[in-house]
């Protein structure tokens, strides 16, 4: 079925923002042939650009998409996703405005590169560099389904519009750099804001309240399943999903970019006390899945081919066509588009800094600053064509499990980058060690869940205990890197490679 109104207004507001990601190397302008301009923005962006640009970072089409569908499908545990966005801000007070100062001073652009300065250890490095990449590529094609999603359920034909607006972005990517997400995830938000207000204002109104709405969904999805005797059930699964997610979020390298990007530590700061309204938004939206199950949209025939090729996935866009008239959804699915447009380019453009900065230079060959950004462009594209290809060539189910893998792989790098902004206790060669354990033993794990969950049941001393994977294997990471620190500092310690000082981190 297809919805001319809807199709209009969504094609009018993707052409806007693909005009204004054209337009934005103009704003703030600097020299584009400078990485930290192209990559960072110039490291000037404001509290209120910050804001909007890490949230727009941050909280992606795909999330906006799977977490109502998790709630549609499984129920409670899929409200994690609400903690977890509350918990993370500590993290981020506590630990980048140290990195932000650290990386101004010496010029970093990345992560890795600041552990590389921290250790003078190009290998610990690249161990970073390596997982950021391999995280963040599924993360990119997963933006590519919400966008699918939205596009299928306008019942526009086959990939050539998906095609047409990632090539698109590529483009403006190229010619204008991290200022591009910036500016577009301003307008993104603002239509995230307005369909969010109006979807819990309207749909609970024409389903008769909260009330009726949670009495249509089947009690065992509202709570959390009681643990059985000898278990901690799905309470401590719940709890380290919700804190390992938090401890992982911010080192993905699009979020680092958007962090590094700000103007100074306070901003950085302020943002950590501001971006929970995002959080409020989050809790809001997660409340679609019940609607979803209460508007019955499941068994609506008109949206059976939707859920049939897409599965729970196709629940918000369902619920939207069913509640609101057709150019309100015109407008929704084009905030869902945007919202998968603005974190695409930035975790293109942060795959190229890192790959320019800590695999081309270091193992390659260094270069100008013009032709170092001409090549951070070039992997740019790279990455959105990689994502593309993931879409159309390989099955979704394999982008899900990649992505599941991301984010157990991605946390491993907390002990190396999270750790040295407080104490140089640790040596380089022990943190690679850690990493190594960690990312082997995560994936171990995943796979003995057949690559379809990311909570394993630990057996300690009698008692099933169920977490996380990514939470238990960053604990024996760190616990690694610790004992292994103790006798490679005494024999071959590494502390005169820390080109760093004390006084970066007063």
């Amino acid at each position: 079925m297809t919805y001319p109104a809807a199709t209009i207004v969504f094609l009018v507001l993707i052409a806007a923002v693909i005009v204004l990601g054209f337009t934005a190397g103009r704003w703030k302008a600097g020299d584009m042939s400078h990485i930290e301009e192209w990559g960072l923005g110039g490291r000037r962006f404001g509290t209120w650009v910050s804001w909007f640009l890490i949230g727009g970072d941050i909280y992606t089409a795909y999330t906006f998409i799977a977490i109502p569908a998790l709630i549609f499908g499984a129920g409670a545990i899929g409200f994690f996703a609400v903690p977890y966005t509350i918990v993370c801000y500590p993290f981020l007070y506590l630990i980048f405005p140290k990195l932000w100062r650290i990386a101004q001073r010496h010029g970093y652009i990345t992560g890795p590169e600041f552990v590389r300065g921290r250790y003078g250890n190009r290998w610990l490095a690249l161990a970073i560099v390596v997982t950021g990449i391999f995280a963040t590529m599924p993360y990119i094609a997963l933006q590519l389904v919400g966008m699918q999603t939205v596009i299928g359920a306008l019942g526009l034909p086959g990939h050539i519009p998906l095609i047409t607006a990632f090539a698109v972005l590529a483009a403006f990517t190229y010619t204008s750099g991290l200022r591009a997400p910036a500016m577009i995830s301003i307008v993104k938000d603002l239509l995230i804001y307005l369909t969010v207000i109006a979807a819990i204002i309207v749909i609970p109104a024409e389903l008769g309240g909260f009330g009726a709405i949670f009495a249509k969904v089947n009690p065992a999805k509202l709570l959390l399943t009681t643990p059985p005797a000898g278990s901690s059930g799905a309470y401590t699964g719940y709890a380290t999903l919700a804190l390992g997610s938090a401890m992982a979020l911010f080192l993905y390298p699009h979020a680092t970019t958007g962090i590094l990007s700000a103007s100074g530590e306070r901003v950085i700061r302020r943002n950590a006390v501001l971006l929970p309204a995002y959080s409020i938004m989050l809790a809001l939206l997660a409340l679609l899945g019940f609607m979803a199950v209460a508007a019955g949209v499941a068994s609506n025939p008109l949206f059976a081919a939707g859920f049939k090729h897409y599965g729970p996935s196709f629940a918000v866009p369902a619920l939207i066509l069913a509640s609101f008239p057709a150019w309100f959804a015109g407008i929704a699915f084009g905030a869902i588009a945007i919202g998968a447009l603005v974190p695409a380019a930035i975790m293109a453009i942060a795959s190229a800094n890192i790959f320019i900065r800590d695999i081309f230079s270091q193992f390659f060959a260094k270069t100008g600053a013009g032709r170092e950004t001409f090549i951070a462009k070039l992997f740019a594209i790279f990455m959105i064509i990689g994502a593309v290809a993931f879409i159309l060539f390989i099955p979704l189910t394999y982008a899900v499990q990649l992505q599941l893998l991301g984010g157990m792989w991605i946390i491993q790098t907390f002990p190396a980058i999270a750790f040295s902004v407080f104490t140089r206790f640790f040596n380089g060669w022990a943190l690679l060690a850690g990493w190594a354990v960690g990312i082997a033993t995560a994936t171990w794990l995943a796979a003995l869940n057949h690559f379809a969950g990311a909570i394993y049941p630990f057996h300690i001393l009698g008692i099933t205990l169920p977490s996380y994977i990514a939470f238990a294997t960053v604990l024996l990471n760190a616990a690694i890197a610790t004992l292994l620190s103790l006798p490679l500092n005494a024999l071959a310690s590494d502390r005169a490679g820390d080109e760093t000082n004390a006084a970066d981190y007063a």
